[in-house]
Protein backbone atom coordinates (compact mmCIF):
# COMPACT_ATOMS: atom_id res chain seq x y z
CA UNK A 1 0.00 0.00 0.00
CA UNK A 2 1.08 3.34 -1.29
CA UNK A 3 2.09 5.29 2.34
CA UNK A 4 1.24 9.18 2.21
CA UNK A 5 1.88 11.43 5.00
CA UNK A 6 -0.59 13.91 6.52
CA UNK A 7 -0.41 17.32 8.49
CA UNK A 8 -2.94 19.09 10.19
CA UNK A 9 -3.36 22.67 8.27
CA UNK A 10 -4.99 25.45 10.03
CA UNK A 11 -7.23 27.88 8.07
CA UNK A 12 -7.79 31.24 8.00
CA UNK A 13 -11.93 30.37 8.07
CA UNK A 14 -11.16 28.07 11.26
CA UNK A 15 -11.74 24.76 9.53
CA UNK A 16 -9.02 22.34 9.89
CA UNK A 17 -7.56 19.80 7.35
CA UNK A 18 -5.52 16.83 7.20
CA UNK A 19 -3.10 17.38 4.19
CA UNK A 20 -0.87 15.46 2.40
CA UNK A 21 2.05 18.07 0.57
CA UNK A 22 4.77 16.03 -1.11
CA UNK A 23 7.49 17.06 -3.71
CA UNK A 24 9.75 19.99 -3.74
CA UNK A 25 8.73 23.24 -2.68
CA UNK A 26 10.48 25.34 -5.27
CA UNK A 27 8.47 22.69 -7.90
CA UNK A 28 4.97 23.50 -9.73
CA UNK A 29 2.18 23.12 -7.56
CA UNK A 30 -0.50 20.72 -7.87
CA UNK A 31 -3.98 20.60 -5.61
CA UNK A 32 -5.97 17.54 -5.84
CA UNK A 33 -9.44 17.79 -4.60
CA UNK A 34 -10.86 13.89 -4.21
CA UNK A 35 -14.68 13.35 -4.22
CA UNK A 36 -17.63 11.55 -2.70
CA UNK A 37 -17.39 8.83 -0.59
CA UNK A 38 -12.97 9.00 -0.85
CA UNK A 39 -10.70 10.60 0.97
CA UNK A 40 -6.93 11.65 -0.30
CA UNK A 41 -5.98 8.18 -1.02
CA UNK A 42 -7.93 8.47 -4.14
CA UNK A 43 -4.92 10.39 -5.50
CA UNK A 44 -2.20 7.96 -3.80
CA UNK A 45 -1.04 6.70 -7.86
CA UNK A 46 -0.78 10.35 -8.78
CA UNK A 47 1.25 11.73 -5.83
CA UNK A 48 3.51 8.45 -6.29
CA UNK A 49 3.44 10.12 -9.90
CA UNK A 50 3.85 13.25 -9.65
CA UNK A 51 5.53 14.44 -6.35
CA UNK A 52 9.12 13.72 -8.02
CA UNK A 53 8.73 16.80 -10.08
CA UNK A 54 5.77 18.91 -8.60
CA UNK A 55 4.23 19.92 -5.12
CA UNK A 56 1.64 17.74 -4.67
CA UNK A 57 -1.11 18.74 -1.82
CA UNK A 58 -3.70 16.61 -1.19
CA UNK A 59 -6.66 17.83 1.39
CA UNK A 60 -9.17 15.26 3.00
CA UNK A 61 -11.72 18.31 2.61
CA UNK A 62 -14.11 19.19 5.37
CA UNK A 63 -16.54 17.36 6.26
CA UNK A 64 -14.54 14.20 5.54
CA UNK A 65 -12.13 11.30 8.08
CA UNK A 66 -10.33 13.47 10.81
CA UNK A 67 -10.89 17.02 8.74
CA UNK A 68 -13.02 19.74 10.30
CA UNK A 69 -16.91 18.06 9.75
CA UNK A 70 -19.31 20.88 10.84
CA UNK A 71 -23.07 19.30 10.95
CA UNK A 72 -24.76 21.96 9.26
CA UNK A 73 -25.61 21.83 5.63
CA UNK A 74 -24.95 25.36 5.47
CA UNK A 75 -21.28 24.90 6.00
CA UNK A 76 -20.98 23.03 3.27
CA UNK A 77 -22.27 25.24 0.09
CA UNK A 78 -19.94 25.60 -3.15
CA UNK A 79 -18.79 29.21 -1.83
CA UNK A 80 -17.16 28.06 1.37
CA UNK A 81 -15.79 24.89 -0.20
CA UNK A 82 -14.08 26.67 -3.08
CA UNK A 83 -12.93 29.33 0.02
CA UNK A 84 -11.26 26.36 1.36
CA UNK A 85 -8.61 25.54 -1.79
CA UNK A 86 -7.78 29.31 -1.72
CA UNK A 87 -7.21 29.30 2.21
CA UNK A 88 -5.46 26.00 2.04
CA UNK A 89 -3.19 27.85 -1.01
CA UNK A 90 -2.41 30.05 1.91
CA UNK A 91 -2.30 28.70 4.54
CA UNK A 92 0.90 26.82 2.73
CA UNK A 93 2.65 29.39 1.15
CA UNK A 94 1.13 28.90 -2.35
CA UNK A 95 0.37 31.60 -4.64
CA UNK A 96 0.04 29.72 -8.09
CA UNK A 97 -1.29 26.17 -8.71
CA UNK A 98 -2.89 23.81 -11.17
CA UNK A 99 -6.29 22.38 -10.12
CA UNK A 100 -6.88 18.96 -10.04
CA UNK A 101 -10.42 17.39 -9.06
CA UNK A 102 -12.58 13.93 -9.39
CA UNK A 103 -16.05 13.81 -8.74
CA UNK A 104 -17.15 16.75 -5.54
CA UNK A 105 -13.68 17.24 -5.81
CA UNK A 106 -13.85 17.70 -9.47
CA UNK A 107 -17.06 19.88 -9.10
CA UNK A 108 -15.26 22.14 -6.40
CA UNK A 109 -12.27 22.33 -9.44
CA UNK A 110 -14.28 23.82 -11.64
CA UNK A 111 -15.75 26.78 -9.37
CA UNK A 112 -11.56 27.25 -8.28
CA UNK A 113 -10.59 27.52 -12.04
CA UNK A 114 -13.26 30.14 -12.41
CA UNK A 115 -12.14 32.07 -9.71
CA UNK A 116 -8.93 31.48 -10.13
CA UNK A 117 -8.53 32.69 -13.38
CA UNK A 118 -10.25 35.85 -12.13
CA UNK A 119 -7.55 36.45 -9.46
CA UNK A 120 -5.01 34.68 -11.39
CA UNK A 121 -3.90 32.21 -9.06
CA UNK A 122 -4.78 28.85 -11.07
CA UNK A 123 -2.88 28.59 -13.72
CA UNK A 124 -4.23 25.10 -15.31
CA UNK A 125 -7.57 22.87 -14.41
CA UNK A 126 -7.50 18.93 -14.49
CA UNK A 127 -10.93 17.80 -14.32
CA UNK A 128 -12.01 13.44 -13.93
CA UNK A 129 -15.57 12.73 -14.15
CA UNK A 130 -16.86 16.03 -12.79
CA UNK A 131 -19.87 17.75 -14.76
CA UNK A 132 -19.54 21.67 -15.94
CA UNK A 133 -21.41 24.09 -13.60
CA UNK A 134 -23.29 25.12 -16.45
CA UNK A 135 -24.12 22.60 -18.71
CA UNK A 136 -25.10 19.86 -15.80
CA UNK A 137 -28.06 21.32 -14.83
CA UNK A 138 -29.36 21.69 -18.16
CA UNK A 139 -28.76 17.73 -18.71
CA UNK A 140 -30.67 17.27 -15.17
CA UNK A 141 -33.98 18.75 -16.67
CA UNK A 142 -33.80 17.24 -20.36
CA UNK A 143 -31.83 14.25 -20.38
CA UNK A 144 -33.41 10.87 -19.24
CA UNK A 145 -30.30 9.08 -18.62
CA UNK A 146 -28.79 11.84 -16.52
CA UNK A 147 -31.59 12.52 -14.64
CA UNK A 148 -32.07 8.60 -14.23
CA UNK A 149 -28.48 8.18 -13.01
CA UNK A 150 -28.92 11.49 -10.62
CA UNK A 151 -31.94 9.97 -8.60
CA UNK A 152 -30.16 8.70 -5.92
CA UNK A 153 -29.11 12.63 -5.27
CA UNK A 154 -32.85 12.63 -3.64
CA UNK A 155 -32.30 9.57 -1.57
CA UNK A 156 -28.76 11.48 0.03
CA UNK A 157 -31.04 14.24 0.45
CA UNK A 158 -33.89 12.49 2.08
CA UNK A 159 -33.56 13.13 6.25
CA UNK A 160 -35.96 9.60 6.33
CA UNK A 161 -32.31 8.23 5.80
CA UNK A 162 -31.10 10.02 8.96
CA UNK A 163 -31.83 7.24 11.83
CA UNK A 164 -30.09 4.60 9.61
CA UNK A 165 -26.90 6.94 8.96
CA UNK A 166 -26.18 7.86 12.43
CA UNK A 167 -26.35 4.32 13.42
CA UNK A 168 -24.78 2.40 10.87
CA UNK A 169 -22.76 5.07 9.14
CA UNK A 170 -22.82 6.01 5.21
CA UNK A 171 -21.84 2.29 4.37
CA UNK A 172 -25.48 0.77 4.78
CA UNK A 173 -26.87 3.55 3.15
CA UNK A 174 -24.55 3.71 0.00
CA UNK A 175 -25.75 -0.34 -0.20
CA UNK A 176 -28.98 0.98 -0.19
CA UNK A 177 -28.70 2.68 -2.77
CA UNK A 178 -25.85 1.53 -5.48
CA UNK A 179 -25.75 -1.75 -4.50
CA UNK A 180 -22.23 -4.00 -2.86
CA UNK A 181 -20.33 -3.10 -5.48
CA UNK A 182 -19.05 0.54 -5.18
CA UNK A 183 -15.57 -0.33 -4.48
CA UNK A 184 -15.54 -3.49 -6.08
CA UNK A 185 -12.32 -2.95 -8.03
CA UNK A 186 -10.71 -1.36 -5.36
CA UNK A 187 -7.71 -3.10 -3.26
CA UNK A 188 -8.66 -4.66 -0.40
CA UNK A 189 -6.91 -2.84 1.51
CA UNK A 190 -8.02 0.37 0.33
CA UNK A 191 -11.59 -0.91 0.71
CA UNK A 192 -10.89 -1.10 4.58
CA UNK A 193 -9.71 1.90 5.22
CA UNK A 194 -12.94 3.27 3.23
CA UNK A 195 -15.24 0.97 5.48
CA UNK A 196 -13.48 2.72 8.60
CA UNK A 197 -14.04 6.31 7.46
CA UNK A 198 -17.98 5.46 6.68
CA UNK A 199 -18.60 4.05 9.86
CA UNK A 200 -18.53 8.40 11.30
CA UNK A 201 -21.89 9.03 11.56
CA UNK A 202 -20.48 12.82 11.87
CA UNK A 203 -18.36 12.24 8.12
CA UNK A 204 -21.49 10.10 6.72
CA UNK A 205 -23.19 13.84 7.46
CA UNK A 206 -20.31 15.86 6.22
CA UNK A 207 -20.26 14.24 3.02
CA UNK A 208 -23.73 13.95 2.03
CA UNK A 209 -23.90 17.50 3.02
CA UNK A 210 -22.33 18.52 -0.39
CA UNK A 211 -25.41 16.92 -1.62
CA UNK A 212 -27.86 18.64 0.51
CA UNK A 213 -26.14 22.04 -0.40
CA UNK A 214 -25.73 22.09 -3.44
CA UNK A 215 -27.99 23.79 -5.80
CA UNK A 216 -28.61 21.55 -8.52
CA UNK A 217 -32.30 20.06 -8.56
CA UNK A 218 -33.05 16.56 -9.73
CA UNK A 219 -36.37 16.11 -10.22
CA UNK A 220 -38.54 13.16 -10.14
CA UNK A 221 -37.92 10.32 -13.33
CA UNK A 222 -42.17 11.75 -14.53
CA UNK A 223 -41.55 14.77 -14.63
CA UNK A 224 -41.54 16.50 -17.84
CA UNK A 225 -38.01 16.53 -19.58
CA UNK A 226 -37.94 20.21 -20.42
CA UNK A 227 -36.01 23.58 -18.97
CA UNK A 228 -37.99 25.49 -16.74
CA UNK A 229 -39.97 28.58 -18.26
CA UNK A 230 -37.41 30.69 -15.75
CA UNK A 231 -34.40 29.27 -16.49
CA UNK A 232 -31.55 30.87 -16.18
CA UNK A 233 -27.49 29.24 -16.70
CA UNK A 234 -25.09 30.17 -14.03
CA UNK A 235 -23.83 33.23 -15.76
CA UNK A 236 -20.04 32.27 -16.08
CA UNK A 237 -17.67 33.18 -18.63
CA UNK A 238 -15.91 30.98 -21.11
CA UNK A 239 -12.92 29.51 -18.77
CA UNK A 240 -10.00 30.59 -20.68
CA UNK A 241 -7.01 28.95 -18.49
CA UNK A 242 -5.97 25.27 -20.13
CA UNK A 243 -8.18 22.79 -19.30
CA UNK A 244 -7.89 19.39 -19.16
CA UNK A 245 -11.33 17.40 -19.37
CA UNK A 246 -10.72 13.55 -18.72
CA UNK A 247 -13.86 11.17 -18.88
CA UNK A 248 -14.10 7.76 -17.75
CA UNK A 249 -17.16 6.59 -20.43
CA UNK A 250 -18.37 3.68 -18.87
CA UNK A 251 -19.76 6.16 -15.66
CA UNK A 252 -22.83 4.74 -14.81
CA UNK A 253 -23.34 8.36 -12.78
CA UNK A 254 -22.51 10.78 -15.19
CA UNK A 255 -22.94 9.69 -19.10
CA UNK A 256 -20.99 10.99 -21.61
CA UNK A 257 -23.36 13.54 -22.95
CA UNK A 258 -21.88 15.64 -20.34
CA UNK A 259 -18.80 16.49 -22.81
CA UNK A 260 -21.19 18.04 -24.84
CA UNK A 261 -20.84 21.60 -25.38
CA UNK A 262 -17.58 21.92 -23.51
CA UNK A 263 -15.88 24.16 -26.40
CA UNK A 264 -19.12 26.73 -25.68
CA UNK A 265 -17.87 27.17 -22.11
CA UNK A 266 -14.30 26.37 -22.13
CA UNK A 267 -11.51 27.92 -24.62
CA UNK A 268 -10.14 25.37 -26.32
CA UNK A 269 -11.08 22.49 -24.59
CA UNK A 270 -8.68 19.21 -24.06
CA UNK A 271 -10.55 16.09 -23.62
CA UNK A 272 -9.44 12.60 -23.17
CA UNK A 273 -11.77 9.31 -23.11
CA UNK A 274 -11.11 7.13 -21.43
CA UNK A 275 -13.34 3.71 -22.49
CA UNK A 276 -14.18 0.36 -20.68
CA UNK A 277 -14.14 2.06 -17.23
CA UNK A 278 -15.98 3.71 -14.64
CA UNK A 279 -16.42 6.63 -12.20
CA UNK A 280 -13.16 6.16 -10.79
CA UNK A 281 -10.64 6.81 -13.07
CA UNK A 282 -7.83 7.86 -11.07
CA UNK A 283 -7.21 4.33 -9.20
CA UNK A 284 -8.65 2.75 -12.21
CA UNK A 285 -7.05 3.50 -14.77
CA UNK A 286 -4.15 5.28 -13.15
CA UNK A 287 -1.18 4.53 -15.70
CA UNK A 288 -3.46 6.03 -18.41
CA UNK A 289 -4.11 9.13 -16.13
CA UNK A 290 -0.63 10.00 -15.49
CA UNK A 291 0.16 9.53 -18.83
CA UNK A 292 -2.81 12.23 -20.01
CA UNK A 293 -1.51 14.62 -17.06
CA UNK A 294 2.25 14.10 -17.99
CA UNK A 295 1.05 15.34 -21.58
CA UNK A 296 -0.93 18.36 -20.82
CA UNK A 297 1.10 18.82 -18.22
CA UNK A 298 4.37 19.55 -20.18
CA UNK A 299 2.41 21.36 -23.01
CA UNK A 300 1.04 23.82 -21.03
CA UNK A 301 4.33 23.99 -19.16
Amino acid sequence: MIELNQKRVVLSTGIELDVVDEGPRDAPVLIFLHGFPESHRTWRNQIAHFSGRFRCIAPDQRGYRGSSKPQEVSEYTPDKMIGDVFALADALGVEKFTIVGHDWGGAIAWGVAYGGMMNGRVTRAIIANAPHPVLFPKLLYTNRAQREASQYFREFRDPANDPLIREHGLGTLLIKVFGDGLASAMEPEEQALLLEDWSDPDAAFGMLNYYRASPMEVLPLDAPYELPANYAPFPLPKLAIPTLVIWALDDQALPPANLEGLDEVIVDPQVVRVPGCGHFVQWERPAEINAAMDAFLARTA
